[in-house]
């Protein structure tokens, strides 16, 4: 099934890092984050992946024209400009990335991506949000209800220990735990092909019209997460994932 990364918007809340590289090229072990989503869909056998660049789009670009490369030792004869690899990262992923425009909104990247995806059920997050997500299982919900489009419902990490209290005595102690209450959107999205006719142009935010009115038709459809779901919207969040991954707890992993 295709699949579709935003990966184009200007990461100002990570201005640290962004003001030189797009937000889905910050890494996390090493490697981009969008490397790890895409890991996450490859192993689900989804691998057929369409970016919606933007900002800095050409440094994503020139990442996967050299992916090769960039991933493997090899010896180069500089006189034939022959490479021969020694080791190679396994990916057999199929990467199509796509210019949507440098000030075009979520929805716009969206929509830009229509000609390449067609008249086919395709999925849908953003570039920047790691999860432990069975995706079979999201499909599964998605083909069952029959409806225009399934989000993935998460429960955000808590910045702050959470407590449970009875009277004053504290039952439960949780060191920034995921909440128990309340569910956003957790991107990891899976689409019909009549959900791009929501959207208007460039100028349409994901967020506000095209999925408010796909609620109000009773199209739009939650399959709730329960297990570890985490954006990277700070430096906060970046050391976070970055401690799960060298400690070699990362559950997305």
């Amino acid at each position: 099934m295709k699949v579709i990364l935003l990966a184009g918007g200007f990461g100002s809340r990570l201005s640290e890092y962004t003001e030189a590289i797009p937000k889905p090229m910050v890494a996390v072990g090493g490697r981009p984050i969008v490397w790890h989503i895409m890991r996450t869909y490859a192993h689900f056998g989804h691998k057929d992946f369409y970016l919606a660049l933007g900002y800095r789009a050409e440094i994503i670009k020139e990442y996967f024209l050299h992916y090769r490369s960039m991933n493997a030792d090899f010896s180069v004869d500089l006189t034939t400009g022959r490479m021969t690899p020694h080791q190679t990262d396994a990916a057999d992923w199929r990467v199509t990335l796509v210019n949507t425009g440098l000030e075009s909104m979520t929805g716009g990247r969206v929509k830009r991506m229509q000609r390449f995806i067609g008249n086919e059920t395709s999925m849908l997050t953003y570039g920047d949000g790691v999860a432990d997500i069975d995706l079979e299982r999201l499909l599964a919900f998605h083909r069952s209800h029959g409806k225009m489009v399934t989000v993935t419902a998460v429960h955000p990490g808590a910045r702050f220990g959470e407590l449970e209290i009875t009277g004053d005595r504290v039952d439960s102690f949780q060191e920034k735990p995921q909440t128990k209450q309340g569910w956003v959107n957790g991107g990891y999205f899976v689409i019909e092909p009549g959900f791009f006719d929501l959207i208007a142009g460039d100028a349409t935010i994901l967020e506000r019209e095209p999925l408010e009115q796909a609620a109000k038709m009773g199209e739009l459809m939650a399959f709730r997460h329960e297990g570890f779901w985490q954006c990277m919207d700070t430096k906060r969040d970046l050391d976070a994932l970055e401690n799960l991954w060298q400690s070699g707890q990362a559950p997305w992993r």
